[in-house]
């Protein structure tokens, strides 16, 4: 197992045991760190709280005290954690450094990273990079984000192998050396603002992504999207366009027909099996991450020709007496939403709603055209159902229950529509995660079946 190999730092405080967390201390004590982990959700008898004790941790549950500070000289923070937490601020007085888990990824050595982020697409767009390399004979693994936690992956990564991470702006928040070899930058519009607060802060956070690149290190960004395209001329590193609405000279770009990688066309538009244009531009940025690691046309082809999507991103759940079913929980935002609904041309049941961040939801308006309902759920029913209401939607409900929205969306719909859940919000006033949340979606499509 890798240890840590530029880490200055000797006495840790890991706060937070979810999946990052608990990873973190297992690598820190592996290498031969002094660390103390802090949950305020957790008991002492909690099977991992118990593991970690047993491997020289000091455990503490139950509250956040100010002494867990004490003798500390960083902190590695569960992404989620506000840093409004009086704990946080306090560390802050002290002059305590706060990261987050993927910084001590980055000091895993002869690890090579290829990191992706951005408002919308990470999870198609890592799954896609990482199956491109491997039909390629280029082993790639995922963690971040998606899947198994950065540090868990990169210590057990072989020499040949890599690593494509879906990073947050929660996870690059805290960085202050992380460096990808390979970076990509997918779009940057309104999000996570209660957590951010400002779009400013988003933003800064997103870019931190390149933040330590050099002009040896790729950084892929979406030349169609503005503030990607100003952010990055901050960038030092070599800098790979995609573009679904002009040729660039050195990245990837669509035209009419087909899909290219600097003047070479690689793939035929109807061959691609992936639905959407927003899907068009993640393959765009896939393709520039396979191509950078040594991937093949071949396997580019044999890839976009077979590939379907992710679990929770408009993923084709069932036809129920005609009806189709997708289950898009990982609709986390309104842009997402968006998109989800400029992909079916066909009558839609829109399923909505979740938690309530202080957004509004007018930005819905113009793509609700095509709704004949809405179901709507959680703590934003009553603000979309106002919204729905201004969009000329025909038929609006709301509903307690995913199988209550299923059922009743199954009784509005007719053969031939889409019955989509796409919340526009996060999961967390109903379900612990948005997969929590797409489950149970399909679990109430299958007992209509």
């Amino acid at each position: 197992m890798k240890e840590l190999t530029n880490f200055p730092y000797h006495h840790v405080l890991v706060l937070g045991l979810a999946k990052s967390g608990t990873a973190a201390a297992r690598l820190l004590l592996n290498s031969g760190r002094s660390v103390r982990v802090n949950d305020k959700n957790t008991s002492d008898t909690d099977p991992v709280a118990e593991e970690l004790n047993a491997l020289g941790a000091e455990v503490v549950t139950g509250s956040h005290p100010l002494s867990v500070l004490d003798d500390i000289d960083i902190i590695v923070k569960n992404p989620g954690i506000p840093y409004e937490t009086p704990l946080l601020e306090e560390a802050f007085k002290r002059g305590i450094p706060i990261i987050t888990e993927i910084e001590l990824a980055g000091n895993l050595s002869e690890t090579e990273i290829i990191g992706i982020t951005g408002s919308n697409g990470k999870t198609t767009t890592t799954t896609l990079t990482a199956e491109l390399l491997n039909e390629s004979q280029k082993p790639a693994k995922i963690a971040g984000n998606i899947g198994f936690a950065a540090t868990e992956v990169g210590q057990s990564l072989e020499q040949h192998e890599k690593m494509v991470l879906e990073l947050s702006s929660f996870q690059l928040l805290g960085v202050k050396t992380f460096k990808p070899r390979i970076a990509a930058l997918l779009n940057i519009f309104q999000a996570h603002l209660d957590y951010h607060k400002t779009f400013e802060n988003y933003r800064n956070a997103k870019c931190n992504i390149f933040m330590n690149q050099t002009e040896e290190d790729f950084l892929i960004y979406n030349a169609d999207n503005p503030t990607v395209a100003e952010a990055v001329k901050e960038a030092k590193s070599t800098k790979i366009p995609f573009s679904l609405n002009k040729q660039v000279e050195n990245g990837a770009w669509a035209d009419d027909t087909g899909i290219y990688f600097k003047n070479e066309k690689l793939i035929e538009k109807h061959d691609i099996v992936l639905d959407g244009d927003h899907n068009l531009e993640n393959i765009l940025a896939a393709i520039c991450a396979a191509k950078l690691s040594g991937a093949s046309n071949q396997a580019i082809y044999n890839v976009l020709t077979t590939f379907k999507g992710v679990r929770h991103r408009l993923q084709f759940v069932s036809n129920v007496n005609g009806r189709l079913f997708y289950n898009d929980s990982k609709a986390t935002n309104i842009l997402a939403t968006q998109k989800a609904l400029t992909s079916f041309k066909q009558p839609v049941v829109l399923i909505a709603g979740g938690l309530d961040r202080g957004n509004e939801f007018d930005d819905l308006i113009p793509y609700m055209e095509n709704l004949k309902a809405a179901i709507l759920i959680g703590e934003t029913k009553e603000k979309l159902a106002l919204v729905a209401h201004k969009a000329g939607v025909p038929v609006i409900e709301t509903a307690e229950s995913m199988s209550d929205a299923v059922e009743a969306a199954y009784n509005l719909s007719d053969r031939d529509d889409v019955v989509l859940l796409s919340p526009a919000c996060a999961s967390w006033d109903q379900y612990k995660t948005f997969e929590q949340r797409g489950d149970m979606f399909i679990q109430a499509v299958h007992t209509l079946l």
